[in-house]
């Protein structure tokens, strides 16, 4: 496994639904110590660190800003039953019809326990029961305790709890785990840090790397971001649902697996840089890095509150294609993450 892999691998299997970041900011500050010219954890949990690049007393510097979210969607205990059973909801977007039988993490007063998401058996089901989808209210946890006191112990109303899941490399330059979305994009900015690290832009800019909170409940965390740095331009990474599956027609499957690092023109709630948007095509061109348009208006990410903070900012978002978003078997493809990675080192370089 590759150093890329790994790290991919370390972020994804850490605890880390909207509003619990702490666990996935520790990994990061541990990894990017010591490379950058300062790290502040500001009051809402985003982790910022700052490099400064060019001639620090130039007047005219640019100030960048550049984001992925390190929280995932998850759970919250909403009911402790009779039985022992944990009633929840959802943290973020997720398809109810993906959850029976999944494994979780639980984190309780106690620690981290393990449990089930269940329902009731097919075989216990009528014909009507079975054609109908199961929402979160007829879905429970079950952390294998006897009785309601017993998990009281363990496990109160308003605990938080995440997929507990495997991450692998899966056949042909694949990977597959929870909470791709956006540990990948947390990885290419360690990555790239390390790179610019090393051989420095010449650019004039401050450049402001913010590993932010809660995108998937609302974006809370890179707005509060954006408004103390203010950019001029941000950059931020992501992941983008793609349908590269059989019978999706091709305008609606958003980009493919393999087809190089994603560029947006539009999505749900931003329309993108359109100068921004040439020159990552260029740069991409140019240095030889996979690239491609999304091709169908779908979905929204931090950009969304950044591009209309305070001034405004211009704003370009890169995404790595993954199959089965916000599931517990994310896939995504190793070159496209190096695509992304790759395309924001020669973009911050050319700024």
């Amino acid at each position: 496994m590759t150093e890329s892999v790994e790290l991919i691998k370390r972020l994804s299997l850490t605890f880390g639904p909207s509003g619990c970041e702490g666990d996935v900011a520790q990994i990061i500050r541990g990894e990017i110590d010591g490379i950058t010219d300062e790290i502040t954890l500001d009051r809402m949990g985003n982790l910022i660190a700052r490099m400064r690049f060019g001639d620090l007393g130039a007047t005219d510097r640019k100030r960048v800003m550049v984001s992925a979210h390190m929280d995932e969607v998850g759970f919250m205990i909403n009911e402790v039953k009779g039985n022992g059973y944990l009633g929840f909801d959802t943290v973020g977007g997720i398809d109810a019809g993906v959850l029976a039988g999944r494994r979780v993490t639980v984190r309780g007063e106690t620690g981290d326990i393990l449990g089930v998401i269940a329902s009731k058996a097919i075989h216990h089901k009528d014909k009507k029961e079975r054609k109908k989808p199961l929402g979160t209210e007829k879905l429970y946890i079950d952390i294998g305790v006897k009785s309601k006191e017993e998990a009281a112990l363990l496990v109160d109303v308003g605990d938080f709890a995440t997929y507990d899941s495997e991450c692998y490399e899966l056949g042909d330059g694949l990977i597959k785990g929870k909470a791709l979305d956006d540990r990948m994009g947390c990885a290419a900015m360690i990555e790239a840090m390390r790179a610019l690290k090393e051989q420095p832009p010449r650019v004039d800019s401050d450049v402001y790397f913010c590993f932010t909170v809660r995108e998937e409940i609302g974006l809370s965390g890179a707005q509060t971001a954006a408004f103390a740095i203010r950019p001029d331009i941000a950059i931020v990474l992501e992941t983008t649902a793609v349908a590269d599956v059989l019978d999706v027609p091709y305008a609606r499957r958003v980009a493919e697996l393999r087809g190089g690092v994603v560029v947006s023109v539009m999505d749900r709630s931003t329309v993108y840089d359109k100068s921004l948007v040439n020159a990552a095509l260029a740069v991409a061109k140019d240095k030889n890095i996979a690239a491609q348009l999304k091709r169908y208006v779908s979905g929204g990410n931090d950009a969304g509150h950044i591009h209309k903070t305070a001034d405004g900012a211009k704003t370009l978002a890169l995404s790595v294609p993954t199959r089965y978003l916000h599931s517990p078997s994310c896939v995504a493809a190793t070159c496209d993450y190096y695509s992304q990675r790759d395309l924001l080192v020669e973009l911050l370089k050319e700024l």
